[in-house]
């Protein structure tokens, strides 16, 4: 019987030893011979991962990239895969801006931005071109020493901590990507994508103020049928029952004369939402807007239609039946589901609900730790938001909007043979 082996080495140093026995004396033989492999590993080394950073863009076909930090140059957003001939200009976008940007009254930061937007590229002579739109907004009131006591020490339940740990840099003036200025470029490119809501199908995203602190709105003051943007605007707060105005106002102003903080609730609602947009399973529309609003700074909880009130209920009180209505259109008599049902909208109001946490930025000695790990006392300086609920309702409002649109592209990419005449100039 003779022998035979065969050893192999790979680039990252594996070896492989192949030996068997064999003979020519029948095909049983062969078949039957023992057979060894042997692999030796004491010659690999691991390799070095490397992190890298991302997270940027948002969205599969209408798709925004943001960019900029709280104290560099200025902050902003690139806007590709919005249809040609959409209205736009500086204006639409200036409007919203206003809404949420610093200084706007007293319950806000007292930072002296205008958050005044230039369109760079995709727009001629107010109409869109189809190609990339540049949104930028320049910073003019940084004021990068508040944060030098910051760079010793991590601050309490802020992003520099988990920043440090993944990537070993800190943006601690400001928070760099993880501050709230960051989404002036979701603001901007919101503006754009309510403007295509509307314009194909009258689409209206509306959010408002529905908790502060211990100050609950309660359920039902609000009509969603009715409810105007005036109504939102009517005050500093932005909550649309004026009975509610002054006991938010006060909550905010007691916390924030002590150099405290307060959380609350943002309440959004779309209105003639087109039935269909979604997907069943991994990409249900409410899943997709819960990641959306989630990835705002502060937030920390989101419920959909019922919510987990709904957990109280049975089946026969919270299911929404259904009736032909005047016109012959299915509608349901209630709305428990929040105007979606199996992740696909049916027609009916939209509304969801996000929890925003405490500024963590707050004027109180706290303790925390260095980066060599040593307990000391902070006092974090800043200008900062005793409750960050005002200003984040138009950043709710824009988040929702860009997943509309991009829902609304993608449906009707389904039927790529089907020209509708009111889609021409929005979706082909």
């Amino acid at each position: 019987m003779a022998a035979s082996s065969l050893v192999l080495k790979s680039s990252s140093g594996l070896s492989f030893f192949h030996s068997s026995s064999s003979s020519s004396s029948s095909d049983f033989q062969r078949l039957s011979s023992p057979t060894t492999l042997q692999i030796s590993l004491s010659r690999i080394s691991p390799r070095k991962l490397v992190v890298q950073a991302a997270g940027s863009t948002f969205g599969n076909y209408f798709r925004v990239t943001t960019y900029g930090e709280s104290h560099g140059g200025g902050v902003g957003c690139v806007i590709d895969g919005c249809p040609p001939r959409i209205p736009l200009s500086e204006a639409d976008m200036q409007a919203d801006l206003d809404r949420r940007r610093p200084g706007q009254s007293r319950i806000t930061t007292p930072r002296a931005e205008t958050d005044t937007c230039r369109i760079y590229s995709g727009v001629v002579d107010g109409l869109t071109t189809g190609a990339p739109i540049h949104v930028s907004v320049p910073n003019t009131d940084q004021r990068g020493g508040d944060y030098s006591e910051m760079a010793l020490a991590y601050r309490p339940s802020h992003a520099d901590a988990t920043y440090d740990f993944k990537y070993g840099v800190r943006a601690v003036q400001g928070g760099g990507r993880s501050s709230a200025r960051e989404t002036i470029g979701r603001v901007a490119a919101g503006a754009v994508a309510k403007n295509i809501l509307r314009a194909y199908s009258g689409t209206e995203v509306l959010a408002y103020v529905s908790q502060v602190h211990k100050v609950i709105l309660p359920e039902g003051v609000v009509d969603h049928e009715t409810l105007t943007l005036a109504q939102i605007e009517s005050n500093i707060v932005r909550c649309p029952d004026p009975e509610y105005v002054e006991k938010m106002i006060d909550a905010i102003d007691a916390i924030r004369v002590k150099g405290n903080s307060v959380g609350g609730v943002v309440t959004c609602i779309a209105r003639n939402v087109p039935r269909g947009l979604g997907s069943p399973v991994f990409d249900k529309l409410e899943a997709e807007l819960a990641k959306a609003v989630m990835s705002l700074p502060a937030t920390k909880g989101f419920e959909f239609g019922s919510g987990f009130a709904g957990t109280f209920l049975t089946g026969s009180e919270h299911n929404d039946e259904f009736y032909t209505d005047e016109h012959g259109k299915i509608r349901t008599r209630t709305n428990r589901s929040g105007g979606i049902q199996g992740g696909i909208s049916n027609g009916e109001i939209i509304n969801m609900r996000v929890a925003f946490k405490p500024t963590a930025t707050i004027g109180k000695k706290q303790f925390t730790v260095t980066r060599d790990r040593k307990d000391i006392e902070l006092m974090t300086r800043g200008r900062h938001d005793p409750c960050v609920v005002p200003r984040a309702v138009p950043m709710v409002e824009a988040m929702v909007a860009l997943v509309l649109v991009d829902q609304l592209i993608a449906h009707h990419g389904q039927f790529p043979n089907i020209y509708c005449a009111s889609l021409a100039c929005f979706i082909f």
